[in-house]
């Protein structure tokens, strides 16, 4: 396979924070020597999250095996996932806010036309449904574990206590019409053909809601979750360990 030098579209801060991460974790293990060092695996894993780059293409861009790299990435998406937010840290910063966005998207991931739980009817393809809070600046606050792509939205919200959480702590959300439903604390746009006053509060609803999506723009940058070919229950751990970078740096 050719190899050739290519770039991330990552600060230096990034590496360094996983870098560090990863020797500290070597130095609790008790690790003696590895084929890469841990600025050079920080590299690598770096790749994969964020331009997307397989297995195969890393083993032979670092030359080492597929095997080491599958170790390599494994544990450094564990170690990541480890410091995401937990709900409760999230609503923790949730408190401080004057109000939050909800969000949910589904990540696309390969899966075949009978994998009916994974199949998204409104998108029209197979993939992992996950629920995103941010700030009112659409910075992202917390995203949730996943769950199969055919879950609604409001179920998937509700399977996360997200909604019971915001009402129990007295916090404003907008979110969009799918989270109908969702209780007092979660206020979502009218439905119909609206006139008049209806019609205004919709459209400055949605220019409030619309910074959510700069949350979902910054996952999606990291290029991996845009077609994710692991296993499903590999996915959360993915997820968590991308906002763990976001939160980060």
């Amino acid at each position: 396979m050719l190899v050739y030098p290519s770039g991330i579209d990552l600060s230096s801060r990034t590496l360094q924070h996983l870098s560090g991460l990863l020797a500290g974790h070597r130095s609790r293990i008790g690790s003696r020597w590895r084929r890469l060092t841990c600025g050079r695996q920080a590299v690598l894993v770096l790749a994969h999250l964020r331009c997307g780059d397989t297995y195969a293409r890393l083993a032979a861009g670092f030359r080492v095996g597929i095997a080491t790299v599958h170790r390599y990435i494994r544990e450094a998406v564990d170690l990541l996932a480890a410091l995401a937010p937990t709900p409760e840290q999230a609503m923790t910063t949730v408190r401080k806010k004057a109000y939050v966005i909800l969000d949910g998207t589904v990540l696309p991931i390969d899966r075949i036309a009978a994998d009916r739980p994974y199949y998204s009817g409104k998108k029209k393809h197979h993939g992992m449904n996950v629920q995103v809070l941010t700030d009112p600046a659409g910075r992202l606050i917390w995203a949730s574990d996943v769950l199969p792509g055919a879950v609604h939205d409001l179920t998937a919200a509700r399977t996360h206590g997200i909604p019971a959480a915001l009402a129990a702590d007295d916090v404003k959300c907008w979110a969009d019409k799918a989270y109908q439903g969702a209780g007092p604390a979660v206020r979502v746009p009218f439905r119909g053909n609206l006139r008049g006053w209806r019609r205004r509060h919709n459209r400055d609803h949605a220019k409030i809601r619309s910074l959510g999506e700069r949350a979902m723009a910054t996952l999606k940058c990291w290029r991996l979750l845009r077609k994710l070919r692991c296993s499903t229950t590999r996915i959360t751990a993915v997820v968590r360990a991308v906002v763990a970078l976001e939160l980060a740096t």
